[in-house]
């Protein structure tokens, strides 16, 4: 029940029976569909990411009106939750007739999600504002619990692991996909940006002594560029997360 003075709380798009069209007046624009706004709606985030998309930005980029996309969509809102479950879409998730194991089935999703992130920036704070049960988001959803349910985990511990292997994703990506954005918005590749970085770092009195501190870390982490030190952390923090779910099936004697 909504108290006086309060909004009521936005749902989903998929529950509020907005999932054909949507319900402004008016009739139908030819030439437009919701995948066809969707899929702009997409490559506008990608090429300018989530502050400056707008509805009129979009309309534009579809040479229509903006009423004609509010026929299809009632809210910018409904709009960025439709985008954000068309690129879930992306991913290649393993099939129930999968023989891998589900350590290999384990790093397929990661890494996929991961990549996702990295691919579009603007997913990050998107997937923490709705409640992402589109169809696409769903069916990850259900491969991923069937994924960590056949490592011998106990029910109480199910939620845990996946939350400590996507929660860990979700984080690693986010950082990594904002960086790569921020190189681009400079003109730098990510090699030149993160030299720079380095560089203001050393500078900076009170970070020099940490920087000096942390001279083997930064030398073992190996790799000529900064994609290839992403890829040997990620690795090595995944193997560090399938390790720590191996041990707890053997202590919960699974």
């Amino acid at each position: 029940m909504v108290k006086t003075g309060q909004r009521a709380a936005r749902t989903s798009v998929w529950l509020e029976d907005k999932t054909r069209r949507g319900t402004r007046g008016g009739g139908q624009p030819s030439g437009l569909d919701r995948e066809r706004i969707t899929s702009a709606t997409v490559r506008l985030l990608d090429a300018e990411g989530l502050a400056k998309f707008s509805m009129r930005r979009l309309a534009a980029e579809l040479n229509v009106t903006a009423m004609s996309v509010y026929w299809y969509v009632d809210t910018k809102d409904d709009l960025l939750e439709l985008a954000l479950d068309s690129v879930f879409g992306e991913l290649a998730l393993p099939g129930l007739e999968s023989e891998a194991d589900w350590r290999d089935d384990l790093r397929t999703l990661a890494r996929g999600y991961r990549a996702l992130l990295v691919r579009h920036p603007w997913m990050s704070p998107l997937a923490g504002t709705y409640l992402n049960i589109g169809p696409n988001n769903t069916a990850f959803a259900r491969v991923v619990h069937r994924v960590i349910r056949s490592t011998g985990l106990p029910p109480r511990g199910i939620a845990a692991a996946i939350s400590a292997v996507f929660q860990f994703v979700y984080g690693f990506g986010t950082i990594e996909g904002h960086f790569n954005a921020r190189s681009n918005a400079v003109g730098m590749t990510p090699d030149e940006y993160f030299q720079h970085a380095m560089s203001e770092v050393n500078r900076a009195p009170e970070t020099t002594e940490l920087v000096r501190q942390s001279e083997d870390i930064m030398a073992a982490r190996g790799g000529d560029t900064v994609q290839e030190m992403w890829e040997r952390d990620f690795d090595f923090a995944l193997d560090l997360l399938v390790a720590g779910i191996e041990a707890m099936v053997k202590r919960e004697g699974g």
